[in-house]
């Protein structure tokens, strides 16, 4: 699971926000990413924090965790209605991807919609993606696989957020990525990626002088002017 963390992009104003959230235990390994309205998945986030007892570490499986986070965002959204309305031209919908596992359960990941319903990540769909995905999305949909190995789909992603990056001021460094295996119960990677970072940059310089190289390769169109 990988974010970025630019939370606005304007001619003089750039402010950067952590969008991912981890939750640990003996028993269970959660990833939260969001995407939208700050002030709306903040709220949502503090209100999960809070209710220890019916909150994430609480909750028996990945199901229900994704609900307990739809109703929660439900509720927020029912709270700030009056605000909304007072302000249609500033959008308060987010959306969140939550993932992980809970012992007992699978690995799940789950894409969490504004209105507070949800889909789950399937064979035939092997990859969710919310906030800014049009400029990324090629990369995924050609080499994510569902049996994809770890590191191969870790790398792909970071493709795919370096094509948005070029793409796209409203997406920016640094990235948050976190690396779970199956079964460990336990985080296997989790870093902040910079500008600075040596396999990035390399990623970065591979991925551009490759692209270049290939498009070479292929012949000119046949026809005739």
């Amino acid at each position: 699971m990988v974010s970025d963390s630019r939370t606005h992009a304007g001619v003089d104003y750039i402010a950067s926000f952590r969008k991912m959230c981890t939750w640990t235990a003996a028993d269970r390994v959660i990833c939260l990413l969001s995407a939208g309205n700050l002030g709306t998945s903040q709220s949502v986030v503090n209100l999960l924090q809070q209710r220890q007892d019916e909150g994430v570490l609480a909750v028996s499986s990945m199901f229900d965790l994704a609900a307990l986070l739809g109703s929660t965002l439900r509720e927020v959204s029912l709270r700030d209605e009056q605000v909304a309305q007072q302000n249609p031209h500033v959008d308060f919908s987010c959306s969140f991807l939550l993932g992980g596992q809970i012992a007992g359960g699978d690995m799940r990941l789950y894409n969490i919609y504004p209105q507070g319903n949800f889909i789950e990540s399937t064979p035939e769909t092997p990859y969710l993606q919310i906030g800014e995905s049009k400029y990324g999305k090629p990369i995924l949909d050609r080499v994510i696989r569902y049996d994809i190995p770890l590191m191969q789909a870790a790398k792909c992603v970071l493709v795919s957020f370096d094509s948005t990056l070029r793409s796209n001021l409203s997406v920016g460094m640094p990235l948050d990525l976190l690396l779970y295996r199956r079964d460990s119960l336990k985080v296997g990677l989790q870093a902040r990626l910079d500008e600075g970072d040596l396999y990035l940059s390399h990623l970065r310089q591979s991925w551009s002088s490759g692209l270049r190289q290939l498009f070479m390769t292929i012949p000119d169109p046949p026809w005739s002017i």
